[in-house]
């Protein structure tokens, strides 16, 4: 057994991303990006005719803003203070959707940031690289964080003795998304939720089923 581990999302938890995504899509390619709609197949539009882009199109515009514009990118509130702090407790990696090409990239852009941590690089589902890494690190309890409900339904599936916080921690778009049903919290602040992880990291692993009274808030 090791120490404690904490498994955690990027964007939207530790870095702002659709916000200035949003910011470059104006600038640059005269893309208009609404974050209240569901999906990025609706959320971004011509700015010239309105209609939605082209799903090929969205996704060229998302590896580009990560070839190019990653330094666009700043903290979430307090999001750099609490991981240094959780970093004396317990080991801290980050499994990010992100392609390989920009793996190097990552872990430079958090280290500029004073958050030095492993990356992990993935597509799709979060749930079995997650148990994988919780397979080969073994550590005494694991956390994971996410600002995506269908991420946190994989890792109930694939690592159910893994804590799930569901963090939005984007103001802007926070109190548009749903708590995820499967998360054992969901908690937007990062005050509130490095109390929620020490809590959690000392309690031990955490139940394999959620109580059907479980309400995903701080």
């Amino acid at each position: 057994m090791t120490r404690p581990l904490i498994i955690t999302d990027c964007d939207e938890v530790l870095l702002h991303m659709v916000v200035p995504f949003r910011q470059w899509l104006g600038e640059n390619h005269n893309v208009h990006f609404d974050m209240r709609e569901r999906g990025f197949g609706g959320a971004l539009r011509h700015k010239d005719s309105g209609q939605p882009l082209e799903r090929a199109l969205v996704w060229e515009l998302l590896i580009g803003f990560f070839d190019t514009e990653m330094h666009r990118q700043t903290p979430i509130a307090g999001a750099v203070e609490a991981m240094r702090r959780l970093s004396g407790i317990a080991d801290i990696v980050v499994l990010t959707n992100i392609t390989e090409r920009h793996h190097r990239q990552r872990e430079e852009q958090l280290a500029t940031h004073g958050l030095p941590f492993t990356v992990y690089w993935n597509q799709g589902g979060k749930g079995q690289p997650l148990a994988a890494i919780v397979a080969e690190r073994r550590p005494s309890v694991a956390l994971f964080i996410d600002d995506l409900a269908e991420h946190h339904g994989s890792v109930a599936d694939h690592a159910p003795g893994v804590w799930r916080l569901h963090m939005v921690g984007e103001p802007e778009i926070a109190g548009t998304i749903a708590a995820a049903p499967r998360a054992h919290a969901r908690i937007d602040d990062w005050a509130a939720a490095e109390a929620w992880i020490a809590a959690r990291l000392a309690e031990g692993p955490a139940p394999e089923t959620l109580p059907t009274t479980q309400g995903a808030s701080a």
